[in-house]
């Protein structure tokens, strides 16, 4: 009994704790929304993408896509970068329910929205 007690077993179970309370709070704080690719090695970065014409009225043709593979807003803004970064398209994405809500001038093309979202790293889910 004595043996289960020792100051060597102490210090492996408070490593054990520490490891475990770390290892949550990390797991905690990814999944709020914040970004888990903060350090670069979660995600690939798209070029940030902003649209000059932000007037609704210009934007006839609307189309949302679920998408799949985000982890945290920062991949929801590379996201949201990939589709921008096609002419005549307003995307706007939200991580809380994986949706991009796409506004644009001409006709979807929905496999090159498509397209751009594989290329940037997720994938679109059939709704």
């Amino acid at each position: 009994m004595d043996d289960l007690i020792s100051p060597a077993n102490i210090i492996v179970l408070a490593v054990i704790a520490l490891g475990m309370f770390f290892g949550v709070r990390r797991i905690a704080v990814s999944t709020r929304g914040k970004s888990c690719c903060s350090d670069g090695a979660s995600c690939k970065k798209a070029k940030k993408v902003v649209v000059a014409d932000a007037d609704e009225s210009h934007y006839p043709y609307h189309d949302e896509l679920l998408i799949g593979g985000m982890s945290c807003d920062g991949c929801a803004q590379n996201v949201v970068n990939a589709l921008n970064a096609l002419d005549g398209v307003w995307a706007t994405v939200t991580y809380a329910d994986h949706t991009a809500r796409v506004r644009s001038k001409r006709p979807i093309d929905r496999e090159a929205l498509e397209t751009a979202v594989r290329d940037a790293g997720y994938f679109v889910m059939k709704m």
